[in-house]
């Protein structure tokens, strides 16, 4: 969790979450395959500074998602006493609206087929080297 990055934000970034709670440079995304980017958009010029070749925005998903990121700028607020954080989580129902979900494509085709493998009883491998390949 940061409060703000400079141009280039997660260039080529292959995994893992970063949350965002302030500004975002130009350029931001270029180059991303993996992981997931949010990025707290309350102005919603957010869009203008990201580079989507390789992304796609999007709100959160599901309540699992919404959650998670709560959580973590719980624990930002925990360990850094941030007035920010602890804004957003005072009136969470508002904010949790202001976030953009970026997420690159490929990554998401991928996550997406191993949820149906789950869910069909299929080889999880098989079924990620089919949506790798597209």
């Amino acid at each position: 969790v940061v409060e703000g990055v400079g141009d280039h934000g997660c260039e080529y970034m292959t995994g893992g979450r970063i949350v965002i709670l302030g500004e975002t440079g130009r350029n931001f995304a270029a180059g991303m395959s993996g992981g997931v980017a949010y990025v707290y958009n309350p102005k919603d010029k957010f869009s203008a500074l990201c580079n989507q070749d390789m992304v796609r925005l999007q709100s959160f998903q599901d309540k699992k998602e919404e959650e998670e990121i709560k959580n973590l700028i719980a624990k930002h607020y925990e360990f850094t006493e941030s007035e920010l954080a602890e804004r957003m989580l005072t009136d969470w129902e508002v904010h949790k609206n202001l976030f953009t979900v970026v997420m690159p494509k490929d990554y998401k085709r991928v996550l997406e087929a191993i949820q149906r493998a789950k869910e069909e009883g299929l080889p999880e491998d098989e079924v990620v080297m089919e949506a790798a390949h597209g």
